[in-house]
């Protein structure tokens, strides 16, 4: 049995149709037909249901799939086990912020693809927090507090950031000193996210309100510097803006306790060996060069 048939249909059962998986794979729509129409051929079977809007697995694909992914699993276990020492092939697929991404680990991830002339790497850059499972991705970096999930997480940098504003805003509508008053002020945020901010001891979560809202940390930089309200931002994306006076630190008795960057993957016993790398990788950045992003240690 073919492994690519076997891997196409995974990502075709995953991803829900024959176009979305193509994109995946980097290969056409009809090399992915031509696959699946092999593998049900071979098989006897019907695998999946056609659809106008995508593809549904049968009740035979829905058995089939479980199985066809752990065979996919142990044939790159095994390709990977009989390597020579450090070399990597295939691909890896991540998902890393948008605010950070294209300047902080994107030179990561050029200088892992220079060691590993074998190794394809596909990284899709997006704020919004990806569904690794349903699309497909072997990890993603994320940048800040961690929310309870089933994934596996690990720290590879810390990451320091504040309440920002212009000196602008501060002159119209003041500034706040404690958490309670935050609520009174215009907060440019990312959704309906919580701040967290320290006073003393302990950790104080607040909800702020506001009628600005982006999903890219660039812009609320540019909403803060515009005089639209107060934004929680890394220091990375801060820093010019503080030097040059365009912005100001606010709460500065309450700051946010320190967050962290995280390499995410699916959850699995062993992580696979182009994932560890990726992640020794950026600890090793990290601990080389600690101002990158405004980390601290």
């Amino acid at each position: 049995m073919d492994i690519d048939e076997l891997r196409t249909f995974v990502e075709v059962a995953d991803a829900g149709g024959v176009s979305p998986a193509a994109r995946r794979l980097g290969i056409s729509k009809s090399i992915v037909s031509r696959r699946l129409g092999r593998l049900e051929a071979e098989l006897g079977v019907q695998l999946l249901a056609r659809t106008t809007r995508g593809a549904a697995l049968t009740e035979a694909g829905i058995t089939f799939r479980d199985h066809a992914a752990r065979a996919c699993a142990e044939i790159d276990a095994a390709k990977e086990a009989i390597l020579p020492a450090g070399d990597l092939r295939g691909r890896l697929r991540i998902a890393a912020p948008l605010s950070f991404g294209p300047t902080h680990f994107a030179p990561v991830l050029a200088e892992m693809a220079r060691s590993h002339p074998q190794l394809h790497i596909h990284t899709v850059y997006s704020d919004r927090f990806v569904d690794l499972i349903g699309e497909g991705f072997d990890c993603a970096i994320r940048v800040g507090y961690l929310p309870d999930s089933n994934l596996v997480a690990r720290c590879v940098g810390p990451i320091r950031g504040r309440l920002v504003a212009s000196p602008g805003y501060i002159e119209a509508h003041g500034s706040p000193e404690t958490p309670e008053e935050l609520a009174a002020h215009e907060a440019l945020m990312q959704g309906t996210e919580a701040w967290q901010l320290t006073d003393g001891d302990k950790t104080v979560t607040v909800h702020p309100r506001g009628r600005f809202k982006a999903d890219n940390g660039t812009a609320l930089v540019a909403a803060a510097v515009a005089g639209l309200g107060i934004a929680w931002l890394p220091d990375g994306l801060t820093q010019e803006y503080l030097a040059s006076g365009a912005l100001v630190s606010v709460m500065t008795r309450h700051p946010p306790p320190v967050a962290g960057i995280y390499v995410i993957r699916p959850p699995g016993q062993h992580p696979a060996r182009k994932v560890r790398i990726l992640t020794e990788l950026l600890i090793e950045c990290f601990d080389r060069a600690p101002h990158i992003a405004g980390v601290v240690r």
